[in-house]
């Protein structure tokens, strides 16, 4: 066979087909004389060449050659081109690298929250249990549940236990008292997660057992920043909370949680025990060959169980068992939000890939001439489109590459910024890289977006009028009726685009408005909060709390420049507890319900502002010698006593949770204000205060291990200049517990609307980006435009023309597109705005606001962006215009 046909029929090509062609002759020639059988000239072929796949990859090779090495010719030939116009070719870089570089930024986030799988083996085997309700599924345990979850054996190979959120515990021990992130785990819980031990190992299942002792397991970084990384400190005791603690092992550096953990201690259930207050989340590993559906149908029946073991107070009403996949637990309603901006984002791609297309449809027909004479010299229009193809291809890789880092710099930037409370991103948002996925969708995008704007401007140049355009000259070409009509379009469709981009945009904005406007229930101006863990045995019992509040409060009375100062278990605008309740007089089951359950003390309303409507607030009198009595909110009244009179009643707080928790009735003696613990676009719920002096001590014991307490202090200064005196205080009446996580109000409240903040602000990037874009397309346009009519408008002017006249065609042939757009893109807006529903709060997605402002703004940049080019029109000197060939 000859090979000739696969090269070009010159240079090293030709010598190298003739070569091979050779060979093969000499070896045909060969088997002839010696008159090999065909077996023998295979084998003799396959010693010479290779067996028959090696014939055929080589064959293929040789095929490609002259396709290689024209292409090669080709980005030849496109650098030296585009190196003649560097200005056209920086700006169309420029274009390409922001929008591929904002897509690449909300891709490296999409894929380290929701495409990468967990760091832990066979992630997808992991479960989080959860209770079912007829309002939704809600994470949660308690002993008895985890313990009946234990026994699933056919469905679960490990159940695991660990806290909600962690607690804070004081390692103290040393000079330096420091309050770290503590973790309560269950002995099943590293393994269940795989995680590596760089030192000693995890709990035991005799460690995990009531009164088994003290035992910790360290976190890498605590190992490396506490204890410099010595490897001695496994065996040996620390101090925390006063109290011994073995350390048996250390975490190694890959092991990452959604809870970040300082170290990590043993529960330790009494797995016999009836209480049914929820205070930790259970997870569990499937058995291999058990699926989710499969779990699911087998929870409704140990539902059953559990409600016939423990009574029907065990679980409300249409309540039941169920498991959600551990990542669809992490991620949350991330998702969504994700998918949002990345349609965002690709408006702005289109926008920019319509933008490079007018620059590309502009150049292409500034060189009809060159593309008519390649043409009268034989190249066929595959060559030609190929050539430009080439050369977009080019542009828009040079484009990818820069936007790579573009995006992933600015990403890191802006989340280091405001994270947005963007789940399995790191800290600073440095669990987003570079990794393969990345660099497919960079590679994959920066492709389609060189075909997508190159394809049009090639196929338009490449059906050249050979005898037109070899007549016209330079100055007159490119403009027939298709490329000024290709270019238009484009120009509607970045204006349409844009239109989408601002009205989400603006939609966000008036949330994030509406957000920062709603009252919070409290005043925050000059309050400071920070927190104190109370946990170890010292604690176990209410009176030890109610005297370090007492002294605390009263040392912070004394420094001057403090107003008020209460101490609560919750942190507001940061959710907190539940707890069910039964109105005393009423029948069971239907006089009451759930609300939040808060302990506070006496100063926390008046520190906080937050006012009383009927009744009193609590005092310093409130206490455990004097009667139980409980303050609820404006929600609560208003949802259980539409029709009565609270102050008059009593509840029952405990119901569900257990005899252990069970309570005497409490008098309700005050109705405060709402507050928004939720978040402020969640309408406040039920709230229930009670003196924390009159916590029961089981209560006082449970709360010590899951949260700590928060101080919150009112001054008359900048809170930031108290501080220290104010850490210093609460030091001396804690006999020497440390303080942590320092905010004031404002920080708590900024942190809270953060998600909505992130939200408006990337895609009001993305809208100014996108106007931007439109501006320069419709200015180009319109410059464009008036270059070629050069001849023209000196005629009209010879004719005796006025120049506003002039002016106003070309100001109205400019604004034609750009209302065509708009009006395309406010329809696109409509039907668009409807899936952003769900994160907006007090403006409804067809509002009319955003939709009268969004177009007279981008009419109004349109009208700027034609004015230049209309006013040049006005100044085209007849005599030069007419001189023009």
């Amino acid at each position: 066979m000859s090979f000739r046909r696969f090269t070009n029929r010159s240079g090293k090509d030709q010598d190298f087909a003739e070569e091979i062609d050779s060979h093969l002759a000499h070896e045909r020639d060969a088997n002839l004389a010696l008159k090999l059988s065909p077996e023998d000239a295979r084998r003799q072929a396959m010693l010479r060449f290779g067996n028959p796949r090696t014939l055929r990859e080589k064959e293929w090779l040789y095929r490609s050659i002259p396709f290689i090495e024209s292409v090669r010719r080709d980005l030849s030939f496109a650098l030296r081109s585009l190196g003649k116009t560097p200005g056209f070719a920086a700006i169309a870089i420029l274009v390409i690298a922001i929008g591929i570089g904002v897509n690449t930024a909300v891709f490296s986030v999409i894929n380290a929250v929701l495409l990468k799988p967990l760091t832990y083996p066979d992630p997808q085997a992991l479960v989080t249990l959860v209770n079912t309700s007829p309002r939704g599924n809600f994470p949660g345990a308690s002993i008895p549940r985890f313990s009946l979850w234990q026994q699933q054996t056919g469905l679960f190979q490990q159940v695991a236990a660990y806290d909600f959120g962690g607690s804070g515990l004081n390692l103290t021990g040393g000079d330096h008292p420091q309050q770290v992130q503590g973790i309560h785990v269950s002995a099943s819980y590293f393994q269940m997660f795989g995680a590596p031990f760089v030192a000693g190992r995890s709990f035991n299942a005799a460690e995990d057992t009531p009164n088994a002792g003290r035992f910790t397991v360290l976190s890498y970084g605590l190992w490396r920043n506490r204890y410099g990384g010595n490897s001695n400190v496994v065996g040996s005791t620390i101090q925390l909370d006063g109290q011994p603690y073995l350390v048996v092992g250390v975490v190694g550096p890959g092991f990452v949680t959604d809870t970040p953990a300082d170290l990590w201690v043993p529960f330790q259930f009494d797995l016999n025990s009836h209480d049914m207050v929820t205070f930790f989340t259970a997870a569990a590993r499937l058995k291999p060959g058990v699926t989710l559906q499969q779990a699911k149908v087998q929870l409704r029946v140990v539902a059953d169980q559990f409600r016939k073991t423990f009574g029907a107070d065990a679980m409300p009403p249409g309540g039941g068992f169920g498991v959600v996949s551990l990542q669809e637990t992490m991620i949350g309603d991330t998702r969504s939000r994700l998918l949002v901006l990345l349609g965002a984002v690709a408006f702005v791609l289109l926008i920019a890939c319509a933008n490079v297309a007018n620059l590309l449809l502009a150049r292409a027909a500034a060189r009809r001439r060159e593309f008519a004479t390649r043409a009268a010299l034989g190249a066929g229009r595959g060559q030609i489109i190929r050539q430009l193809l080439v050369e977009s291809l080019t542009l828009s890789l040079t484009g990818g590459l820069i936007g790579l880092g573009l995006g992933l710099t600015g990403v890191r930037l802006l989340l280091k910024v405001n994270p947005g409370d963007i789940p399995r991103i790191g800290e600073d948002g440095s669990g987003i890289s570079i990794d393969f996925n990345v660099l497919l969708f960079t590679l994959g995008i920066s492709l389609l977006t060189g075909i997508v704007f190159g394809l049009v401007p090639a196929i338009t140049a490449s059906r050249p009028d050979l005898a037109a355009a070899m007549n016209e000259s330079n100055s007159r070409s490119g403009t027939g009726f298709r490329s000024g009509r290709l270019r238009s379009i484009l120009v509607v469709a970045e204006m349409a685009f844009t239109v989408v981009l601002i009205v989400g945009a603006a939609l966000l904005i008036r949330t994030f408005k509406n957000l920062e406007s709603v009252d919070p229930g409290f005043a925050m101006h000059n309050v400071v909060s920070m927190s104190m863990s109370v946990s170890g045995d010292r604690f176990q019992t209410t009176a030890p709390v109610a005297q370090v509040i007492r002294g605390g409060t009263d040392r912070l009375l004394a420094i001057p420049g403090v107003l008020d100062a209460g101490v609560s278990n919750c942190l507001p605008m940061a959710g907190g507890f539940g707890m069910g309740f039964d109105v005393v007089g009423r029948p069971k089951g239907s006089s009451g319900g759930g609300a939040g359950f808060c302990s506070i003390s006496a100063g926390y309303f008046t520190a906080l502002k937050i006012p009383l409507l009927r009744g009193r607030l609590l005092t310093t009198r409130d206490d455990a010698a004097a009667p139980a009595v409980v303050v609820i909110n404006k929600a609560m009244a208003r949802q259980y006593w539409a029709n009565g009179d609270p102050l008059t009643g009593q509840i029952l707080i405990g119901a569900g949770a257990g005899p252990a928790f069970a309570e005497g009735p409490r008098q309700v003696i005050g109705i405060v204000g709402d507050t928004n613990d939720r978040g402020p676009d969640t309408d406040p719920s039920p709230m229930m205060y009670i003196p924390m002096a009159q916590m029961p001590d089981l209560e006082t014991a449970l709360n010590s291990r899951v949260a700590p307490l928060w101080w919150f202090v009112r001054s008359q200064v900048d809170p930031h200049t108290l501080v220290t005196p104010i850490s210093d205080a609460l030091r001396e009446a804690s006999a020497g517990l440390p303080v942590a996580h320092i905010r004031t109000m404002e920080e708590l409240e900024a942190q809270n609307i953060a998600r909505q903040r992130l939200n408006m602000l990337l895609l009001s990037v993305f809208g100014f980006a996108g106007l931007l874009m439109a501006a320069i397309g419709i200015y180009g346009v319109m410059s464009y435009s008036v270059q070629q009519r050069t001849q023209e408008l000196g005629v009209r002017i010879a004719l005796g023309a006025q120049a506003s006249s002039l002016r106003n065609m070309v100001i109205l042939q400019g604004m034609t597109l750009a209302i065509i757009g708009v009006v395309i893109g406010s329809g696109g807006a409509l039907w668009l705005t409807r899936f952003l529903g769900s994160f907006l709060f007090g403006v409804k997605p067809l509002d009319p606001i955003s939709f009268v402002a969004t177009p007279l703004l981008l009419s109004l940049v349109a009208l700027v962006a034609v004015w230049v080019p209309a006013m040049r029109a006005t100044g085209v000197d007849p005599m030069v215009a007419l001189r023009i060939e």
